[in-house]
């Protein structure tokens, strides 16, 4: 079985442009590819994690990944998924958050002479005269096609802007320049992504007379098809002093009893093999699948190490461990007032909730414990020395240990 039908069997692939020829590409180590991260934040979240996986799967099968940085594009920002424009960062904030994704993308991808390489289209971007670029590839799309791209038909009705509007043609223009500068034959992205990458390879058979290659990676959703990779409403973060490893331990370990088999097909490294004999495991053993799946998946992003101790912890505080077993958040004299602090600033700081509302809603519902004690009111305050030490508990699953630094 070669690479390509590997990720067949794993249902990873959505669309592409040629089969037979990617096919032939990837299964022979033949492809140099290309996935863009645009850098929205200061770290790759768990919905980056396909195509980060992916990048990976395809280096050791033979094949050279370059993983582009989008310095440049950005500053636009892509309309793709979104029903409001995205945030606009200062080109500092995407610099500093270009840094951060460098940082962990070396955890899954070997960089190096000959190995992968890693690019910021800022430094062909920001530099481009917006009249030249209009004469070199404006001709090259249909305003008509543009606006039948389904990245753009969702956002018709709110209203969409020209800054979004450029942003197919500057991904386009990205592909486009890989190819002609670094021998680029092949781009990969999410479903969502499918009209700005079909741009690309008509922009370089329209330009250049040769032929470009796009494969779109299924995008990873629950049951209910909804984007996986978040919770409480906050993203699943890769970088530990936003989501510690246990918290990202208990995401994994706490997903639907039907996702959890398609996740470790579609994201863990074990075999084949082994996956088909899981798929036979009998019901009972379902939260021994969502170990795995979590353990895998933690042990990736944080190492071994992470993974046991978040795994150790997990299991100790789901048998009544003792409180020592539990994630701390640290909390100093300045997060209280007069001396005290309330339950719905608590569940804030400890990330167990990421509003107000949402605080207020959990300890209506009657799911926030703080020891042994179920916290009956909104109202409830404490002092440093009632919750030091204490374990703060949201649901069945959710753990903190509140300690008080001087």
């Amino acid at each position: 079985m070669g690479i390509y039908e590997e990720l067949q069997a794993r249902g990873l692939i959505a669309q592409v442009t040629d089969e037979p020829q990617i096919r032939e590409l990837v299964n022979n180590g033949k492809a140099k590819f290309y996935i863009g991260f645009d850098c929205t934040a200061d770290s790759l979240t768990a919905g980056h994690f396909m195509a980060l996986t992916l990048m990976k799967r395809l280096q050791m099968a033979g094949n050279k990944p370059i993983a582009l940085i989008g310095g440049g594009t950005t500053m636009i920002g892509d309309p793709s998924g979104r029903t409001d424009m995205r945030k606009m960062l200062t080109k500092e904030d995407i610099d500093h958050n270009a840094e951060c994704f460098k940082r962990q993308m070396e955890k899954f991808i070997e960089f190096g002479e000959d190995k992968a390489m890693m690019i910021n289209n800022a430094d062909w971007l920001l530099n481009l005269n917006y009249v030249d670029m209009l004469r070199e590839v404006g001709a090259c799309f249909s305003v008509n096609n543009m606006l039948r791209a389904e990245c753009y038909k969702q956002r018709m009705e709110k209203g969409l802007s020209f800054l979004e509007f450029n942003y197919m043609i500057m991904q386009s223009y990205d592909f486009y320049y890989l190819f002609k500068n670094y021998d680029c034959n092949l781009q990969f992205g999410g479903d969502d992504q499918w009209s700005n990458m079909l741009g690309g390879t008509e922009l370089i058979r329209r330009k250049l007379g040769k032929d470009a290659n796009a494969m779109t990676i299924t995008l990873l959703t629950d049951s209910q098809g909804k984007k996986m990779g978040k919770t409480a409403g906050n993203a699943v973060w890769l970088d530990p002093a936003k989501t510690s490893p246990y918290e990202f331990y208990q995401y994994w370990r706490n997903v639907g009893d039907a996702d959890v088999m398609k996740c470790i097909r579609m994201l863990t490294f074990l075999s084949l093999e082994t996956i088909e004999e899981m798929e036979h495991w009998e019901d009972n053993r379902i939260n021994e699948k969502k170990e795995i799946l979590a353990y895998e998946l933690t042990k990736l992003v944080h190492g071994e190490d992470e993974a046991v101790k978040a795994q150790q912890a997990a299991r100790a505080l789901f048998s009544g461990g003792a409180a020592a077993d539990a994630p701390a958040c640290e909390l100093t004299s300045a997060d209280f007032t007069d001396g005290k602090i309330s339950i719905l600033e608590l569940l804030i700081k400890t990330q167990q909730a990421p509003s107000k509302g949402e605080a207020r809603r959990l300890v209506d519902q009657g799911g926030v414990f703080v020891g042994d004690e179920k916290v009956g009111s909104i109202s409830v305050f404490y002092t440093a020395d009632e919750i030091n030490g204490q374990l703060i508990r949201k649901g069945k699953k959710s753990f903190k240990k509140i300690i008080i630094k001087d």
